[in-house]
Order: structure tokens, then C-alpha cells, then sequence
């Protein structure tokens, strides 16, 4: 696809900057000489690799594919057959190009820094922390070969909490020195960050600006957790929360304006879900081209418990891609028997394209 913009009066040099440093879709104009007429050059945007997408989407949702050779007396032509489930794999806009899904796997390690109880990442010192996270990420490229691996961090950055607050909301907005950290830490293993809100009794449209100076960099993207989107005032921890189709995509709506006004790659949105009332409207949830949405299981037990859970609520509400959580702990303690390994969980489908240890 070519997009066509005027940058008046650039020059020669200056085409070459823009296009060296990615600024796709611009357009530059070239002067001969003073006197001569102005020539449009256009620079055309990355491709997405449409049938690599699709075959992917495919293989996540475990269809098998037939391809047959037709002849002709001038010509053959190869022709893929599927046999499709009714619900996998979804049919949506196409992303932009770069997106990182389906063609990599993000497996994202989840927490606060504040808390040992809130996820690995407020656990462990950061060295040992990122050996594990190390560690974690090549048993999932052993296990699926095909799909290379994304290292995340998954810093939760407005956290639901019991006190009220001096805006009486219920949240605590993280400062911007562990924000900072946690793209630190993404940096040292060349990974991306997740910035998880938890809006209590505020809301997603005043609680996202205040982390849009982060969203507006290439590497962050969103999480959203209904558990805590308290609808009707309740304290959070109380009851389940929810969002509705709308509030997914005000978010995704959000992002997207952050990637077309910042020439950004498409965002990834994550969002939490363990019950069917966390998540209303599913229908109108609207991926866009520049933002990606995964629904994350994010309940714990056992691991017949946890299928049943992805089987219930995740497959059946189709809307973009599939996640999944695991608990170090809360899928080890009795009754529970363990985590779900990398090739359990790539036998779910559609299989998790998002992997997030807590």
C-alpha cells in the first residue's frame, strides 16, 4: 500500500533521512534544480506478509490445511483447503505491518515492584529475575520452534487498592522511576513492556493519559483488567468488576490514534478475564489495524480447572487472539497440580499466542 503525503520542500538529503530512519508513508519532494518542476517521490509502506498471517492464524487454531494442484493446459495453480471451526480462527482486519502478532509469542513476566505478593517481578532480584525470564522464554521457542519468542515485562502501573485515596478512587499510579525500570529491565533482554491498569473507581479514559509520555513509545503496549473496573463504587477486592465492548475499545481506540499520529507499529492490548460477566458486549469489540487484542484466562487452580476455564470463556467469545496466565504459586498449592507446561498449553485451542507468569 502506498500512502501519499506531501513533505513540501524537501530536499534530497532530506528524503534520505526519512526514509532511513522509517518514517513509511511520507512522501518527498525532490527539486531538480530552482527552476525545475517538482517530482513526487513516493516511499511505500512495509507489507504485511498476508499469507504467512493467515497460515499462522491457521496453525494457532490447529486446522489442518490440504494443498491441490489444478492444471491447465497453460498454466497450474495451487489451491489450500481447510476444514474451518465455526469459531477459530477469527476474522478481522488485517494489521499493520510489523505487528508482533501472530508472528511472534510474547511470554511476559507479571507484577509489581512494590509487591512480593502482586507476581514474580516484585520476587526476585532483578539478575535472577532475568535468568529466569531467560529460561522461561527458550523452553517456549523449544516447544514451538516456528514462532520466535518476545520477552515482556508486565509492570502493573495503577494498582487497584483497599484505601480510597486522596482522589478517592482506589489506586495507587505507580511513579515514573519504576515505570522506568521496568523498560529498563525490557531493554536488557531486548523485550517489550506491558502497562497494566486497574482503574477501580476511575476510569479508563482519565486513567490513560496519564501514562501516554509511555504509550507513545514503540515498545510499550496496554493491559486493562476488568477484575478491578468497579461500575457500581464498590470497593475493589469486594466483587468481580467489568468492562463493556466499549471501554475495550475507547482503549484500542486510544492506541490507535497514539500509532498513527507517532508512525508507530501496531499496539498490542491485553485483556484480563476469568469470568463471563468480566467482559460484556463481545461482539462489538473492534480489532483495529493498528491495535491488537488478546483476551488473557486469567483464573488459577488446577489444570483441568484452568482448561475448563479457557474452554468456557475464552473460546467461546472469539475477538482477536488468545492469552493465557500461569501461577507460580496459586497453580502449585494443592488441590492444584502444577503449572500447564509449553506443550499443554500449545494443545489449547486456539493455543495462547500470549503466555504471562505471575
Amino acid at each position: 500500500m502506498i500512502t501519499k503525503t506531501r513533505v513540501a520542500g524537501a530536499s534530497i538529503a532530506a528524503f534520505a533521512i526519512v526514509y532511513a530512519f522509517g518514517y513509511s508513508g511520507l512522501v518527498a519532494t525532490e527539486y531538480r534544480s530552482e527552476t525545475a518542476s517538482v517530482t513526487e517521490r513516493f516511499i511505500p509502506l512495509p507489507e504485511l506478509n498476508k499469507a504467512d498471517y493467515n497460515a499462522r492464524l491457521l496453525a494457532l487454531a490447529h486446522v489442518s490445511t490440504t494443498t491441490e494442484t489444478i492444471s491447465t493446459a497453460s498454466t497450474s495453480v495451487s489451491v489450500i483447503s481447510t476444514t474451518t471451526p465455526s469459531l477459530w480462527p477469527v476474522s478481522t482486519v488485517y494489521p499493520n505491518a510489523d505487528a508482533i502478532l501472530p508472528f511472534k509469542r510474547i511470554v511476559a513476566y507479571y507484577g509489581n515492584f512494590y509487591s512480593k505478593g502482586m507476581g514474580v517481578l516484585g520476587e526476585y532480584p532483578t539478575d535472577q529475575l532475568l535468568v529466569m525470564l531467560a529460561s522461561t522464554t527458550a523452553k517456549w521457542a523449544a516447544a514451538d520452534p516456528t514462532t520466535p519468542v518476545v520477552p515482556a515485562i508486565h509492570y502493573i502501573a495503577t494498582v487497584a487498592q483497599a484505601g480510597a485515596g486522596k482522589e478517592g478512587k482506589y489506586i495507587l499510579r505507580m511513579p515514573d522511576d519504576q515505570i522506568d525500570h521496568a523498560l529498563d529491565l525490557a531493554n536488557q533482554v531486548h523485550g517489550i513492556v506491558f502497562l497494566d491498569v486497574q482503574v477501580a473507581l476511575s476510569t479508563l479514559q482519565y486513567e490513560l493519559p496519564q501514562l501516554e509520555k509511555y504509550l507513545k513509545m514503540p515498545q510499550v503496549h496496554l493491559a486493562i483488567d476488568p477484575e478491578f473496573s468497579m461500575k457500581h463504587n464498590e470497593r475493589p477486592g469486594t466483587v468481580i468488576g467489568t468492562f463493556d465492548a466499549a471501554d475495550i475499545n475507547y482503549a484500542a481506540e486510544y492506541l490507535a490514534k497514539l500509532v498513527r499520529d507517532n508512525h508507530l507499529p501496531p499496539k498490542v492490548l491485553i485483556v484480563h478475564r476469568f469470568t463471563q460477566d468480566m467482559v460484556t458486549n463481545y461482539k462489538k469489540i473492534t480489532p483495529l489495524p493498528e491495535v491488537q487484542i488478546v483476551m488473557d484466562m486469567d483464573g488459577f487452580g488446577s489444570k483441568a480447572k484452568k482448561r475448563n476455564t479457557y474452554s468456557r470463556v475464552i473460546v467461546p467469545e472469539p475477538v482477536q487472539f488468545t492469552g493465557i496466565k500461569l501461577f507460580y504459586k496459586n497453580d502449585s498449592r494443592p488441590p492444584a497440580d502444577g503449572l500447564l507446561t509449553p506443550a499443554e498449553v500449545l494443545k489449547l485451542t486456539p493455543a495462547p499466542i500470549y503466555i504471562q507468569y505471575q
